[in-house]
């Protein structure tokens, strides 16, 4: 039997693929045949129905604890953007002073001393905006002698490095425990039964926006 995917004959897209994280949740249902399934567990014996309550009980408490880490590592990204955001309102006021820094910025710096809240719907669009705002500051620093010398600046950068790496390790961590969420409601029967019964849903990964996509794209150097 010749291979299925055969890498020599095709078919290939030259054009290549991009890959794109699906943004929608799966309810997760089981059939008659589960209810079924359940039944049958306490005929003619009750042990094997006891025996499935108590795997059902450690099922739901498993997935309840899985979701209170799903929130844990949410926070943890939360926390690394908000230590962002605080050295982002430091060394703009530092570069303000000496350069006239550019308008967006000081908008973005101006919005988070407002306190503006991170949350599911707008941590992306947060980290973005950060990114942004870090890069024209990083072309200000580079372009201008005096704010390289400064020891504050130069000591805020590393921070602002370091976080940035700590905040792709933190997304890594949260996406593995998407994946073990998504995994666990859809296994069958025990901990899928207990899903449906309490209209779980699959969970969506971190993706990156399409800003960040499209820039991955270009040439840097």
């Amino acid at each position: 039997m010749a291979n299925q995917l055969d890498e020599l004959t095709g078919p290939v897209n030259p054009d290549g693929r991009d890959v794109n994280v699906i943004h929608k949740q799966i309810p997760i249902k089981v059939g008659v045949g589960s209810t079924i399934f359940e039944i049958f567990l306490w005929f003619p014996l009750i042990i094997p129905g006891l025996i499935f309550l108590i795997m059902k009980i450690k099922a739901s408490n498993y997935l309840r604890k899985l979701e209170q880490k799903i929130q844990h590592n949410a926070s943890q990204i939360d926390n690394y953007l908000t230590q962002r955001v605080v050295i982002l309102q430091n060394v703009a006021a530092i570069v303000n002073k000496a350069v006239e820094l550019d308008k967006d910025v000081m908008k973005s710096v101006a919005r988070y001393r407002s306190g503006a809240k991170i949350d599911d719907a707008n941590r992306s669009e947060i980290n973005q905006e950060l990114e942004t705002a870090f890069s024209k500051i990083n072309v200000a620093f580079e372009a201008y002698p005096d704010l390289k010398a400064h020891e504050s600046i130069a000591s805020a950068m590393q921070q602002n490095s370091y976080l940035q790496k700590e905040i792709t390790a933190a997304r890594e961590i949260y996406n593995d425990t998407i994946r073990q969420w998504n995994y666990a409601v859809n296994s069958w029967p025990t901990k899928m039964i207990v899903a449906a019964r309490n209209n779980y849903t699959t969970r969506i990964p971190f993706s990156a926006p399409k800003e960040i996509k499209e820039q991955a794209t270009q040439v840097f150097f």
